[in-house]
């Protein structure tokens, strides 16, 4: 028994020191991380994962779709005015009543019920109606924020990436460049080149170690503006476009790209609901010139009279149908109808308006991601090309045949390429997000379908052979 109760005590003992260790470890690193005993700066994230963590973080996303669930409650609010109104009302009472004769004092009670309803009230019901016009607006407009939020996610995640990218290219460039350098000066020292090979290769050097401190910082503000979005600061290794993805343009043409826009748009939606809901008010302006209707039913049970008099118990039930025939309100309803116009004659402008953004925008997007699918063909090429020239370059510069300037200018080249092939798919990425978010099919099976074009871990990167010289 004592051995038993000492494993127990050993036991809860093990329990503790694992929880206050998890309880110290940094509240940015992952769960998944923490399971596998990975460690922060070994783990990767991926857009997926971003997205996801953004969907429940980014204040614009929780504010809009917080304004869209106030949109429908108001919607409620003004179908309340449309049911029936039921009140209830009692009332106790002590009187003395003094005569000439005597006093006497007695007690009252009076209860009483309504109920009221509107037969007909123009106004009452087109406010119902644009209540449900604007409800319908703030879940377009939560829409098109989450959907902008994500694009915006996005491209902060691939600037985040090309800054990566721009360090590693600056750091594999100029240890090239130092390895050209040290042939250099060995050549010079036995008076096998010339001083001005030594300077420029120097000079190249000392200009990339400049460029290494800026491509750091610019990746630190990248990371900043991530962790801007995911509510916490965004420490893990960022996921790759994977080297075996066929990057491809868009299958079908401009005009079904643009017929989808204008009709599943989420901002051309919030907008056509806008003036829905200022037509409702227009026709709820008019209203105030057209009579009501409404009925009213009553009972009351009390036992005092006129003037608080006692007298006997009695019920009373009664059934009204009232008719309000509005005459003159000093011009005011007419004032508000001519301004109620023009707030639709403005709302009508900022559909027009929204819609030739829509087909600016995807026309935009989509004209841009088929020329990136083309540039980044275009890339590769050039990037083949230039690894060839920098090949033969060195080689050239080993028999003597070019000089260090000619090396130098191939490296350089061949790093330009690289930085070209990856901005290229970077953009062609983000415009098919863009072009998705303007025809309104920007969801999550989107990003999910992007994301399957990332690599989760070092082995498919672009970078790999530049970095690795």
């Amino acid at each position: 028994m004592r051995r038993c109760s000492t494993c127990l005590l050993l036991a809860v003992l093990a329990v503790s020191v694992q929880a206050e260790t998890l309880r110290s470890e940094p509240a940015q690193v992952p769960l998944a991380a923490r399971r596998q005993g990975v460690s922060i700066s070994e783990y990767s994230v991926d857009l997926m994962q971003l997205y996801r963590e953004a969907s429940l973080e980014d204040p614009r996303v929780l504010g809009a779709y917080a304004r869209a669930q106030a949109g429908k409650d108001r919607q409620r609010e003004a179908l309340g005015g449309l049911l029936p109104q039921v009140s209830a009302n009692t009332a106790f009472g002590r009187s003395t009543r003094d005569t000439a004769l005597d006093r006497t004092s007695y007690d009252t009670e009076r209860y009483s019920a309504s109920l009221t309803q509107h037969i007909y009230n123009k106004v009452a019901w087109e406010n119902y109606q644009k209540s449900k016009s604007l409800a319908r607006q703030g879940e377009a407009e939560a829409e098109d924020v989450h959907a902008e939020a994500t694009v915006d996610l996005a491209q902060r995640y691939f600037v985040a990436l090309a800054a990566e990218d721009e360090l590693e290219l600056v750091m594999a460039e100029r240890r090239a460049t130092q390895r050209n350098l040290d042939r250099i000066k060995a050549l010079y020292e036995k008076q096998m080149a010339m001083v001005t090979d030594v300077l420029d290769l120097q000079s190249r050097v000392d200009a990339l170690a400049a460029s290494e401190l800026e491509a750091r910082n610019q990746m630190e503000v990248s990371r900043q503006e991530l962790a801007e979005l995911v509510g916490r600061p965004v420490k893990e290794n960022l996921s790759r476009i994977r080297e075996d993805v066929q990057m491809q343009a868009p299958a079908e043409s401009l005009d079904v790209w643009i017929e989808r826009a204008t009709a599943a748009n989420p901002a051309l939606k919030s907008r056509e609901n806008a003036l829905a809901a200022a037509n409702a008010a227009l026709r709820g302006g008019k209203g105030g010139h057209y009579p009501s209707l409404s009925l009213s039913l009553s009972a009351v049970r009390s036992d005092s009279g006129y003037d608080s008099s006692q007298t006997s118990r009695y019920d009373t039930y009664s059934a009204s149908v009232g008719v309000q025939v509005p005459i003159y309100s000093g011009g005011a309803t007419s004032a508000r109808v001519r301004a109620l116009h023009g707030d639709m004659s403005a709302a009508e402008q900022e559909l027009e308006s929204t819609r030739r953004e829509v087909v600016k925008e995807t026309t935009s997007a989509y004209l841009t991601a088929n020329s990136s699918v083309e540039r980044i063909r275009a890339s590769r090429n050039a990037l083949e090309s230039a690894e060839k020239s920098t090949v033969a370059a060195e080689r050239g510069f080993q028999f003597g045949v070019v000089n260090a300037v000619d090396v130098l200018a191939s490296v350089q080249n061949e790093y330009k390429a690289r930085r070209d092939l990856l901005k290229a798919q970077y953009d062609f990425i983000t415009n098919l997000l863009v072009l998705n978010r303007w025809s309104g099919r920007l969801s999550e099976q989107t990003i999910e379908s992007v994301n399957v074009w990332l690599a989760h871990n070092g082995d498919a990167r672009a970078l790999k052979q530049s970095t690795t010289e």
